[in-house]
């Protein structure tokens, strides 16, 4: 029997592959993926065999990743950003008791909430919840009311997906809701290709990012209550300031 890593490589660019993940492509006799990410990596492996599916054909990318490895091949499924954040981990696990004998190792990479984050400052410093906009497998009244849920719980929260052709409103109807327990004033971040070439970055209120347009390729974060500016950077503080010492304490 083979072995199938489930790789998350990232925004795509070599700097941002972990050392495990390029071992386990290095490791790998065949790279699944969706056509643009496996367009990231394979340049890096040219000798290797790929596999590539277009969008809504996960699982039958799945299931050739797993019957290559049940046949013998080590195979890496790429995925990008975070294999276990809306990637292919979940699927491919799903799917695993129907291939039996096939040995699989999940390999975190950086997901989207994570360096959108990073080129803004420390926006999740603080709890925070990560929620796609996207209904094309949730339906539309179950993100309202998660959305609804992280407004009142105060959360600092990453979207996922905010815009398509298909949802053009969706953002906005987001905003509309996070209004409901929180001020228009609240500061907010948009980080668009992330790693990637023509990465952009803008610090609004949530009143303005209401009629922001953004895209698929665009990670939205919405500050805490408590998120505030620091020398340009967005900073939601989790209060080590206002925190006596260990030796205040006595310790």
């Amino acid at each position: 029997m083979g072995r199938l890593f489930v790789v998350g490589i990232g925004p795509g660019k070599e700097k941002y592959l972990t050392i495990e993940a390029r071992e386990a492509l290095a490791a790998s006799d065949l790279l699944c993926g969706y056509t643009t990410y496996i367009d990231c990596v394979a340049p890096l492996f040219p000798e290797k065999e790929t596999y590539t599916t277009p969008m809504t054909r996960e699982l039958e990318r799945c299931r050739h990743a797993l019957s290559e490895a049940q046949h013998g091949s080590t195979v890496a499924m790429v995925c990008s950003g975070d294999a276990g954040v809306y990637g292919m981990a979940a699927p491919v696990l799903e799917l695993l008791p129907e291939y039996p004998g096939v040995e699989v190792q999940i390999v975190a990479g950086v997901t989207a909430a994570l360096s959108g984050a990073a080129a803004l400052g420390a926006p999740l410093g603080h709890d925070f919840c990560v929620i796609s906009l996207s209904d094309l497998l949730t339906p539309w009244e179950t993100i309202e009311k998660r959305l609804r849920c992280a407004g009142e719980g105060g959360f600092a929260v990453a979207l996922y997906n905010p815009s398509s052709k298909r949802r053009g409103d969706h953002l906005s109807r987001a905003c509309d809701i996070l209004r409901e327990s929180r001020d228009g004033a609240t500061l907010c971040g948009i980080a668009r290709n992330i790693g990637r070439d023509g990465e952009e970055k803008r610090v609004l209120t949530l009143a303005e990012l209401r009629d922001t347009e953004v895209d698929m390729f665009t990670t939205v974060f919405i500050g805490a209550p408590e998120t505030r500016l620091s020398g340009g950077w967005l900073v939601t503080p989790r209060g080590y300031r206002g925190t006596p010492s260990a030796a205040e304490n006595g310790r």
